[in-house]
């Protein structure tokens, strides 16, 4: 008689439930609000597209001028705030700095329309938000892979608009330079012009990009990690998934409107962060050269999505003043780097040389033990204004608390 051992049994069934592919994490554990995503703060605005999240000060004292963060529109935020110890977003509360962060809509079918333009006028919508809630003239902003990508076109669209509502940037894991960033990568395999054509006509047909696929993507980019490893440990050990924070975030997904999927894949047809005038906003020519801002860029040694050398490239677009950071670790991991790990180290230098190799070499008497975090902790509140009193409540009289965070939107499945 033929048998099956219970865990084999529970792999199996948890494999036809998760698009044909192992499971990763035991997700039991988490629940999003109180041990991940659960920071105190109040959703202050609400959108078609997003949720506005105003955190709480930690302290009596913030400096005036606000951060904004635009993550990414193919994960959920809170990436960024998983347990305690390892979110970056009490670390900028506890800095002292007034934190937003957008929480995108996970969008269906009807909003299929929804491109780039509607992403880049969302984030003004926000900034607005923002800046009238604090009184700051401006405010900084954050961007993180296709949230940074949103941020470089909000950025040249207000550059042509003559506007200046951003001072300070900070970049982690972004590519904007996409020429560069395809050659000799395994990005570029994807990325073909046949290819492209291919993805762009099936998102018009379907209107939706799922989870599922991109997760199905990402996870055969670095099958050896996120494919055949829990492959043996679930088939072949019949071993549960473990209980982690950030597989349970990575598994979390969300969808891309189908128009939005077809603008990202026009970024990587065009480069035209690069080439001035390939992209227009609402009608307005983009020229990401026009665009003044101080910036701060990060990438990861071994991140196999976005290679820290395309992320250099970012860097060079932003002048050869921009911060760049190179952290030892990988894509996510590059980004969630709290202070305590005796592994952790990183390279902080001016972006001046024309040629990352040749910035990495000269790079190397900056290396510095531990995390980049302390490091741009420093950068962010020299640019972040005056010292003033923390608010008493969170919003505005124009803009009142909705919900707690992380509101409603992180929720959506």
């Amino acid at each position: 008689m033929r048998t099956t051992s219970p865990g084999c049994a529970t792999s199996s069934t948890t494999s036809r439930n998760n698009n044909f592919l192992p499971s990763q994490v035991d997700k039991a554990p988490f629940k999003i609000g109180v041990n991940v995503a659960a920071t105190p703060g109040q959703v202050v605005h609400r959108g078609e597209l997003f949720e506005l999240i105003q955190y709480t000060p930690s302290g009596p004292r913030v400096h005036a001028r606000p951060l904004v963060m635009s993550p990414p529109q193919v994960n959920k935020f809170y990436a960024v705030d998983l347990a305690p110890e390892k979110s970056l977003i009490r670390w900028v509360v506890d800095s002292g700095v007034q934190m937003f962060v957008v929480s995108w809509r996970n969008p269906t079918a009807e909003h299929s329309h929804w491109g780039l333009g509607d992403y880049v006028k969302a984030l003004d919508e926000a900034v607005d938000v923002a800046r009238e809630i604090t009184g700051s003239p401006d405010v900084n902003m954050w961007g993180t892979c296709s949230g940074g990508m949103t941020l470089a076109a909000y950025l040249g669209w207000l550059a042509a608009k003559g506007e200046n509502k951003v001072a300070n940037t900070s970049w982690a894991v972004c590519i904007l330079d996409t020429e560069a960033a395809l050659a000799g990568t395994a990005l570029g395999l994807f990325n073909t012009p046949s290819s492209i054509r291919a993805a762009k006509e099936r998102s018009r047909r379907r209107g939706m990009v799922t989870g599922a696929e991109m997760s199905r993507m990402f996870a055969w980019l670095r099958a050896n990690d996120l494919i055949w490893n829990y492959w043996v440990n679930n088939y072949l050990l019949g071993n549960k998934p473990p209980a982690f924070d950030i597989l349970f975030w990575n598994n979390d997904t969300t969808r891309l409107p189908g128009q939005f999927h077809c603008d990202l894949l026009g970024l990587f047809e065009t480069n035209p962060f690069a080439n001035a005038g390939e992209l227009t906003i609402d009608g307005v020519p983009i020229d990401f050269g026009a665009v003044d801002v101080g910036a701060y860029v990060i990438g990861g040694v071994t991140d196999h999505i976005t290679p820290w050398r395309a992320c250099y490239g970012t860097a060079r677009l932003l002048g050869a003043e921009t911060t760049f950071v190179l952290a030892n670790a990988g894509h996510l991991q590059s980004l969630i780097n709290p202070p305590g790990s005796p592994k952790s180290f990183f390279f902080a230098a001016p972006a001046s040389a024309s040629d990352p190799d040749e910035w990495a070499k000269a790079a190397q008497s900056s290396r510095t033990e531990g995390s980049w975090w302390p490091h741009w902790r420093e950068w962010i509140q020299q640019r972040s204004g005056e010292r003033v009193a923390a608010p008493a409540a969170p919003g505005s009289s124009n803009h009142p608390p909705i919900c707690p965070a992380p509101g409603t939107y992180v929720l959506q499945s």
